[in-house]
């Protein structure tokens, strides 16, 4: 066998090169091409479970049925986010905005450079691209930078003798997307016989901008659909978690401590973000892409929050039926000892090993490897809340999806929580259970996971 090996190999080369002349064998190379693993993500295979709760609801709902369906498969984070990535985020921004700040001041060589030229000098220098190899001079010398970069600080701390501390509220993140939910609407169909849309198309989306006083405004502008570009929603979303929630979620209780330090404090690097909203979590979401696609020269899929399907099929770990992402249907194993981080009994939030949130990965991983999908920090999905969702939904990647735009009322904006957290009864932790909270609103209790859907079969 091993002396046919190279002839064989050989003939194989042969009949790649000698491809027919005028015949249709494919544009470029036909090598197969295999996805790497994402950092940090683990592979969620295909496969079909039953969807919906094992037990009956807790308010005796009849309207949540448990349905057969498949699922395609995808990537998935094996923990939630933590403090430490979500500080990637929120820097990015803080030194994008620093370098654009000091671009417009008319320093020229943070403005990215281009060959045959000095700069890209015919671009306005709020559209111009940053050469971030230069690196931000926060300890400058130079009188003008430092009084650029002055900007992004609290004054007050600084009139005070204080710590001098970004001043969080400019840390805003401004990106776009295609409303694929206003490009599939009946009457926006193009008409491939004349490459246009019809008279009757018009699109309904979301605009935004940050006015004089560095206030965030969002609009919801209808507009005719004449291009693509009419379908671009534009956002802009102040990135900085909200610590504040410690203290307005769970009133009379000192939690001052971890308001102050729970996002900033290197100990708690390790342990899940929370005090993100959804639309935060969704920028996040939107920058890990671009971050990605900009250092690979083939691009991915998006990075996404998982749907809530995606979800419960990924917490039951290749198990049908399963009642917790354990696969048992107790909370403890056979030592005695709790299986996640959830509230145990009333007022014993200790009895797990954990008060309030603890590191991610403290307790084992289920089947697909993931850890922390019950308890810790309940986390957000993509799919839009209604508690009977499964009796309208496909049987193939069902979800229920809308993105509600800012006129919309509060009910449209409802989005589904996921896994039960540190503060939450063991019902929460079951695979099928869900709960809701709206998506411009952070608690202490809510994280998240990014997925990606896997390129091939």
């Amino acid at each position: 066998m091993k002396k046919n090996l190279p002839v064989i190999l050989l003939t194989l080369l042969l009949v790649a090169c000698n491809k027919p002349s005028g015949e249709v064998v494919g544009y470029g190379a036909q090598a197969a091409f295999r996805e790497a693993q994402p950092y940090g993500m683990v592979f969620i295979k295909r496969g079909a479970f039953m969807m919906g709760v094992n037990d009956q609801s807790a308010i005796a709902s009849t309207s949540e049925k448990s349905v057969n369906v498949s699922i395609d498969a995808f990537w998935m984070d094996e923990t939630e986010i933590t403090n430490d990535k979500y500080k990637q985020f929120v820097y990015w921004v803080r030194d994008s905005i620093a370098l654009r700040l000091l671009v417009i001041a008319g320093k020229e060589e943070f403005r990215m450079k281009f060959k045959n030229q000095q700069s890209d000098e015919t671009t306005p220098p709020e559209l111009a691209r940053l050469d971030w190899n230069k690196g931000i001079p926060w300890a400058s010398k130079d009188e003008e930078v430092a009084k650029v970069l002055e900007a992004l600080y609290l004054q007050a701390n600084v009139a005070l003798g204080l710590k001098k501390q970004i001043n969080a509220s400019m840390l805003r993140y401004k990106y776009g997307y295609l409303d694929y939910e206003q490009a599939a609407l009946p009457q926006n169909k193009l008409d491939i016989r004349t490459g246009a849309y019809r008279a009757n198309a018009k699109v309904r989306v979301d605009t935004s901008y940050v006015d004089e006083n560095g206030v965030i405004i969002t609009k919801t502008i209808e507009r005719r659909l004449q291009s693509r570009k009419d379908l671009i929603t534009t956002k802009n979303v102040n990135v900085y978690p909200d610590t504040i929630m410690w203290l307005r979620d769970f009133q009379f209780a000192y939690n001052e401590p971890k308001m102050r330090m729970y996002f900033s404090h290197p100990g708690f690097a390790n342990y899940p973000v929370v005090g993100v909203s959804w639309e935060q979590a969704t920028a996040f979401c939107n920058w890990r892409t671009q971050l990605y696609n900009n250092a690979n020269a083939v691009g991915s899929q998006d990075y996404r929050l998982p749907t809530e399907p995606e979800w419960e099929y990924a917490a039951r770990g290749g198990r049908r039926m399963a009642l917790y992402p354990w696969g048992g249907n107790y909370i403890r194993n056979e030592k005695g000892c709790y299986l996640a981080n959830f509230k145990p009994m009333r007022g014993s939030y200790t009895d797990d090993a954990g008060a309030t949130t603890t590191p991610v990965a403290t307790y084992p991983p289920n089947d697909f490897g993931l850890f922390d999908m019950a308890g810790n920090v309940a986390e957000w999905t993509s799919s839009s809340y209604n508690v009977s969702n499964n009796t309208v939904v496909a049987d193939m990647n069902p979800s229920i999806q809308y993105n509600a735009k800012e006129k919309d009322s509060d009910m449209l904006k409802r989005k589904v929580v996921r896994g039960g957290s540190w503060k939450d009864v063991a019902y929460y932790l079951q695979c099928g259970v869900k709960t809701y909270e709206y998506q411009n609103v952070a608690r202490p209790y809510i994280g998240f996971r990014c997925v990606r859907s896997y390129s091939g079969e």
